[in-house]
């Protein structure tokens, strides 16, 4: 199975800022599109943002002008720039990479933002 592992959660004032990445391990021909999705305590996981081989990008309304996913030259990573973070940002955010007609998850990684 693809294993995909996350970095760069942790605790923040709001306001602040953090990257997240993830490297998956397979081959790059494969990944037809990574991102990142998010759930909170006792609510349903969401998606955050998304960025396909061709670089589309899609973003939840709640991050926009605030995070950026973007790709690494390997193309099996990916990173997440999250500015001006919000407590309703505080999350375990899951890595995911896209391959032909299967989703692979990281285990995640916490980031919580104080208000």
């Amino acid at each position: 199975q693809v294993q995909l592992v996350e970095s760069g959660g942790g605790l923040v004032e709001a306001g602040g800022s953090l990257r997240l990445s993830c490297a998956a391990s397979a081959r790059t021909f494969s990944i037809n599109a990574m991102g990142w999705y998010r759930q909170a305590p006792g609510k349903q996981r969401e998606l955050v943002a998304t960025i396909t081989s061709g670089g589309s990008t899609n973003y939840a309304d709640s991050v926009k002008g605030r995070f950026t996913i973007s790709r690494g030259n390997a193309k099996n990573t990916v990173y997440l720039q999250m500015n001006s973070l919000k407590p309703e940002d505080t999350a375990v955010y899951y890595c995911y990479a896209l391959l032909v007609g299967t989703d692979y998850w990281g285990q995640g990684t916490q980031v919580t933002v104080s208000s």
